[in-house]
């Protein structure tokens, strides 16, 4: 068993705990329930944005314990202020040391797009992300089959919320072109062998329909990076350890976007 189908595994357990303490009812009575999203698609394509999805990820499987005391507060409101087009907060508790709270918390601090990065198998999990104030949420090619991948589609937009659809190859991208998810995003990191590479998001991105906001993940390390990637058409960049590698994410953050944007100015 990889690590991916391991994780899978966990979460259908955990699903159905929380089930039982959580009703559907109950979620929908939630303060953020009724707000509207933020859109994360009109953000990334705002030209006076950065274009950086920056994370908030306290361990991973690969890396082990990255940031586990991370103040949720001061670095989501620190990434806003330091020019982040939007937020990713990990849920997962087990592998990713994150909860539903921490997205909350950061909701309060961050009027900003905020990703639910999460592995989602199910409505219930949707439902979910709209009640602890998500905008976005991400449905993992290598998690889901197409048809299911659809009608996460289909339902996350008649709650308001944008998809983001990662895929790793060409495979899983050719077989979800119709899901009609708002953000495609390429994983430059294989979840079921943890390799890294950033040439695949520059593989596959003529394949990308235009119509759709292209995004890359993981592995993006330097301004030079992210200037190559946007001259293949991507418009946002999910950067997570990069930053949270440091004791102050925030401030990491604050350098990147400010160095980022003078390189940009010099190559313009």
């Amino acid at each position: 068993m990889n690590i991916l189908d391991e994780i899978i595994a966990h979460k259908r357990i955990e699903v159905a705990e929380r089930k039982e303490f959580y009703s559907e009812k109950l979620l929908e009575n939630s303060v953020y329930f009724g707000m509207p999203c933020i859109s994360l698609s009109k953000s990334l394509l705002a030209n006076n944005r950065a274009g950086i999805i920056a994370e908030i990820k306290r361990k991973s499987p690969s890396k082990g314990n990255i940031n586990p005391g991370v103040s949720v507060e001061k670095t989501s409101s620190g990434y806003v202020k330091a020019g982040a087009s939007a937020l990713s907060i990990l849920t997962d508790n087990k592998f990713f040391g994150g909860s539903s709270m921490d997205l909350t918390e950061a909701r309060i601090f961050a009027r900003c797009p905020i990703l639910r990065k999460d592995f989602i198998l199910e409505e219930y999990q949707v439902l979910e992300a709209k009640a602890i104030g998500a905008d976005v949420i991400l449905l993992i090619a290598a998690a889901l089959a197409p048809a299911q991948i659809k009608a996460l589609c289909h339902y996350a937009h008649s709650l308001g919320l944008e998809v983001l659809l990662e895929v790793h190859n060409e495979i899983e991208l050719k077989d979800n072109l119709g899901a009609d998810a708002d953000l495609i995003g390429v994983n430059n990191r294989d979840l079921k062998t943890f390799e890294l590479n950033v040439e695949t998001s520059v593989k596959l991105a003529g394949l990308i329909p235009d119509s759709v906001v292209k995004i890359s993940e993981s592995g993006i390390e330097s301004p030079d990076v992210i200037l190559r990637l946007k001259s293949f058409g991507y418009r946002g960049f999910l950067m997570g350890q990069t930053f949270m590698q440091h004791a102050r994410p925030e401030l990491a953050a604050e350098e990147f976007i400010s160095n980022l944007r003078k390189v940009e100015f010099i190559e313009s």
